[in-house]
């Protein structure tokens, strides 16, 4: 762990809420809104979240599996998103997740200017759900990246987990 955590405390909650009281809680708020607002079907959030924190290499964010009532994604999904190109089991919408959350972490310059991935997502995606999917896409960049790098990913679990 990159930061000292005083004795007794849970670590995440004191880096994102004692550490920066300004800041964290509302970071946590977004990200949780993230989970308990997105209209997005299960397979393609969970394939641009999965496909995020592979790039991020999130200890946390690669065990976390999306729950919603009751159902998650299979057990060989991240192996699958983590070949999102050839991966037999994804539906179109879930394929653009996976290439949209990989391109938006890796090379964001090139793909605000191609103009035939913008017609893909758009035959598949409403323009709120782009919008939608981009913000969750940036809290799980940002996030799972603050926790890998300050060495939080290993430490512990996110409160009510």
């Amino acid at each position: 762990m990159n930061l000292d955590i005083p004795e007794g405390k849970n670590p995440i909650e004191y880096v994102w809420g004692d550490m920066v009281p300004g800041i964290g809680p509302a970071a946590a708020n977004f990200s949780l809104a993230v989970y308990a607002h997105t209209t997005l079907g299960l397979r393609e959030f969970e394939a641009a979240r999965l496909r995020i924190a592979q790039i991020n290499g999130c200890l946390f964010c690669l065990d976390w599996r999306t729950d919603r009532d009751g159902e998650k994604v299979e057990d060989e999904f991240a192996g699958a998103v983590a070949d999102w190109r050839t991966a037999e089991a994804f539906d179109d919408r879930t394929r653009l997740a996976a290439e949209y959350a990989e391109r938006y972490a890796l090379d964001h310059h090139g793909l605000e200017r191609d103009e035939e991935f913008w017609a893909r997502m758009s035959a598949h995606y409403s323009q709120t759900e782009v919008v939608e999917l981009t913000m969750s896409l940036g809290s799980w960049l940002a996030f799972g990246r603050l926790n890998r790098v300050l060495g939080l990913d290993a430490m512990c679990v996110l409160p009510g987990h």
